[in-house]
């Protein structure tokens, strides 16, 4: 796709000038590439995750239909687009005015700043757009191949199970991830990891990989003490790859859910830091804006702009709202030595009401905050009582007789506990292997992790029912209904409980 065009003259100043503010205050970012769209070419991009090249799928052009329909509509409008690589891209729109121009630049720097240096996004691989466009190239063969049909109906089942991976290895190399290229992983002559090589390269070991385990599993399974000795040994929570390996599937699709799996720890990051990073954005773009770059004659359309993207719903949290809020209030309580042991114990609510110590310290802290926490430990670990009553945060509920959402509880505590649900796991059920040969048939066994919230029967069903496609043995999954244990075995046909 090349319907996209450098910025060149007074916005290619002007993005000088707002870099080096940003800089000024202590951002720092890899080098970050503005291009000109117009609307359908973004919403193009954003139906695609804001890659210009991605695999053929149907899903891609009904969020586009989707995105163009919103906003021809007037219900939603695309105002920027920041793509996490090195260097870092960004699109602005042809029909945004200087003022919104300026607010998507100085929002994009913040963007690229907390990409760079928070935790979450460390073992990113910054090189996706080359990824992402060698995965479109081998989606296509396989599809000339096999036929399109084929192809796109086994990413169907694969792309209902991409959330079931594993957060925690984010913290670990992603080409270090799968246990059999670590096996297979070796150092040429200049001291580079081969298998930090080509997308190629990384199938190549797959399938290597794949024929070595079936000629250990042909020489039968091991035993001690009379018994086959369980796989997996312990509960994994990557599906995603445990199918990859262990699925008797051929070696392109296995190849399919590499890839698959790769763009969905590409993607997870900023799924799991999405109120910190968009608050992070928000405070620099409104920082950046108000003190260094807006003209007078701007500030009331400024003001517009930024109230609309920070207009609160009943029916959901705003993430740019919450998220600048936290920011601000984290930079005031270290301002003002609102925080520590002292401040805790304090009995006296006029005291501590009027506390002040100049400390100075919140720049540095909200740098801090920015680079070691998610959403979830941000929200656990800075949200207040006080906080919750001036955001006006509440629990909401619709009443039929009325016909509003209205306030359900004030109570912090249970305002809490329903934001850290819904943040959990993105508010999705984890489900974990537990045994490839459960009753001794082959079958598969997973186990849904409780946290106090039911499966839905019917996503339940459709999801096993994808994965028995790709298993081709029965499914059966453990959890909790109505606080007692219970089975669900698919058998192919309809999803019932084991008696």
């Amino acid at each position: 796709m090349n319907r996209t065009k450098p910025i060149t003259g007074q916005l290619l100043e002007l993005k000088k000038e707002i870099e080096s503010y940003a800089k000024n205050y202590g951002l720092d970012f890899y080098p970050v590439v503005f291009e000109m769209c117009d609307y359908d070419t973004i919403n193009i991009l954003a139906a695609q995750g804001g890659f210009p090249s991605r695999y053929p799928h149907w899903r891609f052009g009904m969020d586009y239909d989707q995105l163009s329909k919103n906003y021809a509509y007037g219900l939603q409008k695309i105002y920027e687009m920041v793509i996490n690589t090195d260097p870092v891209y960004a699109y602005l729109l042809t029909s945004n005015d200087m003022v919104d121009q300026k607010l998507v630049m100085a929002h994009v720097y913040g963007h690229a700043d907390f990409f760079k240096h928070n935790s979450w996004f460390k073992n990113t691989n910054r090189d996706m757009m080359d990824v992402m466009a060698n995965h479109s190239t081998k989606v296509r063969r396989y599809m000339e191949k096999y036929g399109v049909d084929a192809v796109e109906s086994f990413i169907d089942k694969v792309l209902s199970i991409e959330n079931l991976i594993d957060g925690n290895l984010l913290f670990q190399s992603f080409h270090k991830r799968d246990k059999r290229e670590k096996k297979n992983e070796k150092e040429d002559e200049s001291g580079k990891n081969l298998d930090q090589g080509t997308a190629h390269f990384q199938s190549f070991m797959r399938s290597k990989a794949r024929n070595e385990k079936k000629l250990e599993d042909s020489n039968g399974p091991s035993i001690e003490n009379n018994e086959i000795n369980k796989f997996p040994e312990s509960p994994v929570r990557d599906v995603m790859l445990f199918l990859m390996d262990n699925a008797p599937i051929p070696e392109w699709q296995a190849d399919i859910i590499g890839i698959l799996r790769e763009e969905a720890y590409y993607f997870l990051p900023q799924g799991i830091t999405k109120i910190m990073n968009e608050g992070w954005a928000s405070y620099w773009h409104s920082t950046i804006m108000t003190q260094n770059v807006l003209k007078s004659s701007e500030v009331i359309d400024f003001a517009d702009r930024h109230a609309g993207v920070m207009q609160m719903s009943r029916k959901q949290i705003n993430p740019y709202k919450i998220g600048i809020e936290l920011m601000r209030d984290i930079e005031f309580r270290w301002n003002t030595g609102r925080f520590g042991k002292d401040y805790t114990e304090c009995d006296d609510l006029k005291e501590k009401e009027n506390w002040h110590i100049d400390t100075r310290m919140g720049r540095d802290k909200i740098f801090d905050v920015r680079r070691t926490h998610n959403d979830i430990t941000f929200l656990d670990e800075f949200l207040t009582p006080e906080f919750c009553e001036r955001a006006q945060l509440f629990t909401y509920k619709f009443n039929p007789r009325t016909g509003r959402f209205e306030i359900d509880r004030r109570d912090f505590d249970a305002i809490k506990q329903k934001l850290l649900a819904q943040l959990t796991n993105f508010g999705q059920p984890v489900i974990e292997v537990v045994d490839s040969n459960f009753s001794n048939r082959g079958e598969l066994l997973l186990e849904h992790v409780h946290y106090g919230i039911d499966l839905d029967a019917n996503y339940a069903s459709e999801t096993m029912r994808n994965i028995y496609g790709i298993w081709k043995r029965p499914v059966n999954l453990k959890t909790k209904y109505e606080d007692k244990e219970v089975i669900f075995s698919f058998n192919g046909r309809e999803m019932k409980p084991l008696k």
